[in-house]
């Protein structure tokens, strides 16, 4: 079967393609990463908002599901920023927006201290990052 297939390559006319993304061109977007921040940064909320003492056990498993939902939610956030980072920016991207990548790895950097702590700060710097990335991203969509 090799043999064959090693034939058919060797006489078969063959045109080079390239592709510059993982998926078709215009399903990116910011929006899945702005919807886990201000998740990130509503949970956050809830969990302040929480009685610090005689917590009843209903109120042990909601902080318990809440914390579950923010460490969720900052992961997806720093998966779509990454899959925007890597797939969809490209060099000429960078000429436009010089300090792309310092931007990007700051909000990746955010939603690892927002797994790490329960701070209203730093889930709005999550928050302020992401939407930053969102604006980059319009303004790259209009120079298009």
């Amino acid at each position: 079967m090799k043999a064959l297939l090693n034939v058919l390559t060797d006489i078969l006319p063959q045109d080079e393609i390239s592709a510059h993304c993982d998926v078709p061109c215009g399903i990116y977007d910011p929006k899945p990463a702005q919807i886990a921040a201000a998740t990130v940064a509503k949970m956050v909320e809830k969990i302040e908002a929480l009685p610090s003492e005689n917590q009843s056990i209903d109120d042990k498993n909601n902080f318990v599901r809440m914390v579950w939902t923010k460490e969720e939610h900052a992961q997806k956030c720093k998966e779509e920023l990454l899959i925007l980072w890597t797939d969809y920016f490209k060099p000429e991207h960078l000429e436009m927006f010089p300090n792309l990548h310092e931007t990007f790895w700051k909000a990746a950097k955010l939603c690892s201290e927002n797994k790490q702590h329960v701070s209203h700060e730093a889930a709005q710097k999550l928050v302020d990052a992401v939407n930053e990335i969102a604006d980059i991203f319009s303004k790259s969509k209009a120079g298009k």
